[in-house]
């Protein structure tokens, strides 16, 4: 694969054989982001359990101080005396099987997070095999399933972000954009390793964080030294 000018520039400033410090890292993340739109910086964590085994998943929900920097439209499922809570909170679509359909019928998808009220979710049930592959689905787990669905929608507003294993023991989650700056973007890259090693499953054995890779949109990916994070 052939790489442009300014990817191989920014390379040039990356040791790949080196494990860095997240700040260092993070700076050269962000000072190699050179495309003309403002990159999201994402880390990729390897970890050492075995997504196939219930008692092994590692998924969940955490607020970044300082947010992603991206404008997240919310669609709320909920019952009509939450209407106005939700949308006083800043959700962009309120409704219950009118939105339902109108994902069904018309493929809409024109929302970033779904969020829902318990007893809504024997309708949005229906949309799984179209919000699951996508990611979209409200669970529990990541405070997308609540009675407070307006507390929901202010987390999202926010900088909420949810983390959650791939097939290949992999999470990868947006911290920000590259000009947040390494300060800010630290913040939030602690943010989320302290969450993510909180929820380390008890059946976890050995090395947990095997390995940390952060990369803007186009850039290199920079190795972090996880041994600081306690394992």
């Amino acid at each position: 694969m052939k790489h442009g000018k300014k990817y191989v520039d920014a390379a040039k400033l990356v040791d790949k054989a080196k494990l860095y410090d997240a700040p260092e890292a993070l700076d050269l993340a962000a000072k190699g982001a050179k495309a003309k739109f403002d990159e999201t910086i994402e880390a990729h964590i390897r970890l050492g359990v075995d997504s196939r085994h219930a008692d092994q998943q590692v998924r969940g929900a955490v607020v970044l101080p300082n947010g992603t920097g991206k404008s997240i439209k919310v669609l709320v499922f909920c019952k009509e005396d939450k209407f106005e809570a939700a949308q006083a909170a800043g959700a962009e679509y309120v409704g219950g099987m009118d939105l339902v359909e109108k994902i069904q019928k018309e493929n809409w998808m024109d929302f970033d997070v779904v969020i829902a009220s318990p007893d809504m979710m024997g309708v949005v049930g229906r949309l799984g095999k179209i919000l699951g592959p996508r990611g979209l689905m409200p669970n529990p787990k990541a405070g997308t399933v609540t009675p407070d669905v307006a507390k929901a929608v202010t987390d999202a507003k926010a900088g909420k972000i949810e983390y959650r294993l791939d097939k290949t023991n992999i999470i990868h989650c947006p911290i920000g954009k590259a000009s947040f700056g390494a300060a800010k973007l630290e913040e939030n890259f602690n943010t989320l390793v302290d969450a993510i090693v909180k929820a380390k499953p008890a059946a976890s054995k050995g090395q947990y964080l095997k390995s940390i890779v952060v990369a803007s949109t186009m850039g290199v990916g920079i190795k972090i030294n996880t041994s600081k994070y306690g394992n």
